[in-house]
């Protein structure tokens, strides 16, 4: 049985191009990033005085409930309190002496 003939890669006839080594830098200048910044800053600033009213708004509606919200919550108070001190004469009611 003869041997396969085996075939070599070899390089191309004239030889490889030349290996571009160089650095590849991009040009100087204002990256994207500053420019997309301003343009977020001022689409932001532009809706401001409607959100500013609207803050003022929900701040004005706040303090005007603020008086019923209190008192709602002090009748919560005296309620559990007088249900606190009903419950305590209901337990100690066979205790000499005491008084709630």
């Amino acid at each position: 049985m003869a041997a396969p003939k085996v075939k070599q890669d070899m390089a191309p006839p004239g030889g490889y191009g030349p290996i571009d080594y160089k650095r590849h830098l991009p040009r100087r200048g204002l990256s994207g990033g500053p420019g997309a910044s301003r343009g977020g800053r001022s689409g932001a600033a532009r809706p401001l005085p409607r959100r500013r009213r609207l803050l003022i708004e929900e701040l004005e509606a706040r303090i005007a409930l603020m008086p019923l919200l209190q008192a709602e919550s002090d009748r919560r108070t005296l309620r559990m309190l007088r249900e606190n001190l009903e419950e305590e004469a209901k337990i100690m009611k066979d205790v000499p002496g005491w008084k709630v």
